[in-house]
Formats: structure tokens, sequence, C-alpha cells
């Protein structure tokens, strides 16, 4: 299959350098276009392989990192992120304006933009999208609960979303939101074509269109998505390459080999393990990605007995963490006690971890009225992440664990798009999975992954608690940086004593590439535009 496969990447590859030849032009870093060269030319089609393909390729209707990854180089959003922090930039809003009470934001717009279907990019555009997202509900625009919520419940945060002209929006707030314009940056925020999404309607997630470096052109699902060069794109000499195709290879091993073999130029998701293997080859390059993540175990808690918290706190207990860290990290994560990794401003040190107890663990089941144990379902991730990337022996290792305090739990897993569907809608007892941050600030764990306006979302965990939500709302208005520091400190206390989770690890996640390609910044957010990547 391989050498297939190869063959078949040559003629194509061949007949693309052919038509290149005839009617082809590239773009070059002044912006001006020249006729492309014929031979000798370097590379410019990249294959990135990943382990699982996309759910969605509108961004706004999925949590699923394997969707940004594409839909970054096909969309833009108002804002965006340093090339590997998340300090706001400019994106389509070239420039904004705060009022004093933090209640309303004006954004200035790049001019002369236009959507890949030749409509105009425009302020009437992004009243168009936020007006489509915020009059759906979590289960069709998840991430949208980012902003409180959705029109017409209580604690959404936008109250208007108005075109002042073309090139001006102006948004009003009805409570000021600390992270309002790091939200606004983040990927599942993208802008659409409005006249492709009524287009399209359902289907537009199956024919994404947006302002991105690179078109769409198709998708072959558990396949390959192909992305093609927009030649229009307004950050001009971009992008350098002329095509992307995302290809999918399951096993993290059998990336590695299709890389070695020279059948794709880069890939996610590296074990540990393999560092070496790559680090020892001159045709490769290792890529490491900055961390911001936890790994975790969540409980339904709305499911028995996981609405008891001694019980909660037991099987905290009961998981060897260091020993997972060691078998499948290669020692290379860190042991994680809080749902939020220590790189995010107000990660409480402080916090106790539930240190590797069993008797402990059996003595929490006993007070609970679980002398004996119980039985469960233990739901594992069925492809490999950043923060997970072997999860079914992860899951073993906890089962095994579990079994020592009288807990029989039972490894389930199915295809991941139901799995995710599943997981949203409570029907786990315990499930594996993970987060990677979104935009660096510590809400967007904390609110986004166990508040209980999240609930639904990105709350899987079905866990509710007043208090909490008090306090993550007040860190939400509260400009003052120590102030918010010291009210998310407050909330880890709350969550570590609730634990609706298990905090497994905060991993070091690596990534691989031919040693000709360049250009390439992993973000920490754990997607980004390929616009500037390149072949040497």
């Amino acid at each position: 299959m391989k050498k297939t496969f190869k063959m078949m990447l040559i003629s194509l590859l061949a007949i693309s350098l052919f038509l290149v030849g005839c009617n082809s032009k590239s773009e070059q870093t002044s912006g001006e276009k020249e006729p492309a060269k014929n031979e000798g030319s370097k590379k410019s089609e990249l294959i990135y392989a990943r382990g699982t393909d996309s759910t969605s390729l509108d961004p706004i209707t999925t949590t699923e990192g394997d969707t940004f990854k594409v839909t970054d180089s096909i969309f833009d959003t108002l804002l965006t992120y340093g090339e590997q922090d998340t300090e706001v930039k400019p994106g389509l809003a070239e420039k904004w304006e705060v009022s004093p009470d933090g209640l309303t934001y004006t954004f200035h717009l790049v001019k002369g933009v236009k959507f890949h279907d030749g409509t105009d990019f425009n302020a009437e555009a992004v009243v168009f999208n936020f007006e489509r997202w915020m009059n759906g509900n979590a289960d069709s625009f998840p991430y949208y609960s980012m902003f409180g919520g959705y029109k017409g419940d209580e604690g959404h945060v936008i109250s208007e979303v108005t075109a002042v002209d073309d090139s001006t929006v102006k948004f009003v707030l009805k409570r000021p939101q600390a992270p309002f314009l790091k939200n606004l940056a983040m990927s599942p925020f993208g802008i659409a074509s409005p006249t492709a999404v009524k287009e399209s309607g359902d289907k537009f997630r199956e024919k994404p269109v947006g302002t991105g470096a690179f078109k769409f052109v198709e998708w072959k699902q558990n396949d390959r998505i192909v992305l093609e060069k927009n030649a229009d794109y307004w950050q001009k000499g971009y992008p350098k390459l002329d095509k992307i195709i995302f290809r999918v290879i399951p096993e993290n091993t059998a990336r590695l080999n299709a890389l070695v073999n020279g059948e794709i130029d880069m890939m996610d998701g590296l074990n540990n393990s393999d560092e070496g293997t790559v680090t020892s080859n001159a045709n490769l390059q290792l890529i490491e990605r900055p961390s911001m993540n936890v790994g975790y175990l969540g409980f339904t808690l709305t499911r028995k007995p996981f609405d008891n918290k001694l019980v909660r706190q037991a099987l905290n207990h009961a998981i060897d963490k260091k020993a997972i860290i060691e078998a499948f990290y290669a020692g290379q994560a860190e042991p994680a006690k809080n749902p939020m990794p220590p790189s995010i401003e107000g990660y409480n040190d402080e916090v106790e971890e539930y240190p590797f107890d069993l008797e402990k663990a059996k003595a929490l089941l006993a007070e609970a009225g679980y002398p004996d144990g119980f039985e469960m379902d233990l739901w594992a991730m069925p492809v490999a992440r950043l923060y997970m990337p072997e999860g079914m022996k992860v899951a073993e290792v906890i089962q095994e664990n579990f079994s020592k305090i009288g807990v029989k739990a039972k490894i389930q897993s199915v295809d991941w798009a139901t799995y995710l569907d599943k997981a949203a809608k409570g029907e786990f007892d315990a499930f594996m999975l993970g987060w990677t941050g979104d935009n660096g600030d510590a809400d967007n764990f904390l609110y986004t992954l166990l508040d209980k306006d999240s609930i639904g979302a990105n709350n899987y965990s079905y866990y509710s608690n007043d208090e909490l939500h008090d306090i993550l709302i007040k860190a939400q208005t509260e400009n003052d940086k120590d102030k918010r520091n010291e009210l998310y400190k407050q909330a880890q206390v709350i969550i570590h004593d609730d634990a609706p989770w298990v905090p497994l690890v905060h991993s070091r996640p690596l990534m691989a590439a031919s040693k000709d390609v360049t250009g390439y910044l992993p973000h920490p957010t754990g997607s980004e535009s390929f616009y500037k990547v390149e072949f040497k």
C-alpha cells in the first residue's frame, strides 16, 4: 500500500508540475506575481498527517482540535495571537478601541478583503456571523458559550453587534468580560461568508468558505482534506505553499514510518518514546509545541455513584499518575493536580494533590457506602491526542488501579465523533479527555470546562457549583490582574475538593517534519495557519 500510494503521489506531482509550467503563477513576498518556475523549483505541496479526521470544517460547530488544524488556514478571525503566545494581535480587525467602562468595543476592519467565493468581507459579514452564533445553542455552536451563553440567556455577555459603516463594527456588552478580546481570537470564531452559509445551510460544515490563506478543495472523510492556495489572500506575499493535504493515519508509529519513508512531510502526535528516532535521522526535524494542556479522567456527576463526592475523591487517590507518565510519556509529562496547567496565570500551586493511596481510597469508598466497590464503564479515547497519546493503554492502567479498591471498570470505546457526542450528552460514567487552551486565560479552562453555564457545551461532567459560578463570573468582570488571579486560585480549591475530574497529566507535545520544511511555528493553542510554511 505504501509503495502504491507513493507512486500515485509521484504521478500527481508530475501532472501538477506540468500544469504549473503551463498556466500557473506564484506570489512573491512583495505581493507581485510572476510565472512559477518549471524545472528545479522547490516543493510547493505539503502533506500533513494527523491521527484522526475532522468532525466538521465549520469551526464554530465543534470543540475538536483536529478541525481547527485545518480551519485555521481557511478562516481568519477578527483578532489573532502572537506567533507562539496568546498576546492579542490584529487580524481582520486592524485596530480597535475600548470604552472606559469596558462595555463598548469598536473594531476597524481591514478593507478590500474578499471571501473565497468572491463576496466582500465587511462589517455586515461580522454582524451576520455573531447573530448566527448567538441565536444558536450549545448543541449547534458549543464554543459560543465563551460569551456567557446564548441570546436570551441571563449570563449572555453580548448585548448587540452593529455595523457602524462598511469597515467599522461595534460590540456592546451587558457586563465587562476581561478575556473578551482573547476570546475573539480563538479558532472557533473564524468569520464565514454569509452568502456561502445561506446557500449551503447545514452542509456548510462540509463546504467551508472563509477569507483565509487557503481555499477548501475536497474532503474524503477518514482519508484526506485538500486545500489550495488563495492567490488573492489579503496578507500580501502569502501563502507560500500551493497546496496542503491533511491525511489521516491513526497510529502514531505508522505516521512516523510514513514520515521516515518520505510519504508525508509533517506529522503531529509523536510518541515521546520515539523522539530519538527523529533526532538521529538527518532527514528529519523534531518540533516541540509550547505546552498548555491537561489530560483528565472525567466523571459524569448526574450518574450514580459519581454524584457522591467521596467516591470521586476515592478514585482520585486510586490512580498512579507517575506510573502512567513513565510508561506512556517517557517520563516527560507533569502530573496534574489542577484542571489548568502551571503555565496559565492564576494557577494555584498551593493545592495539595491527591496522593496515590489505595488504603485512603478504600476508606473513602467505605464512608461513601461502597465498602466492596462497584461496577462502572470507563470510556477510553479512540484517538491519539497531544495530551493522551495512547488512550487505550492508559485506560488499562486505570482499570488495574481501580480493581485494587474493588471497583470493576469495564473499558469501552467508540469512534471519535460519537465519543464526543455521547460525552457531551452525559451518557458516560467516566471518560478520558483533555484540553489544550484556546486563549491562554484561566477562564478558558475553569469557566469553559467546569462552570454550570458550560454544561452541554464543554462541561462534560455536568458539574454545577453555585459558589464556583459566582467566583468565575466575578473573575470575568475583574480587570485587575492580581485580583483575577486570586479569584482563580479560590476556584481551583473548590474544584479540587469537589473532584469532578481526576486531572492526570500536562504533556510535552512533540511533532516531527522533514528537514526541508521551514516557516512552521507551533502554537500553544494546538493549531495555527500554515500561511508562512514553505520548503527550503
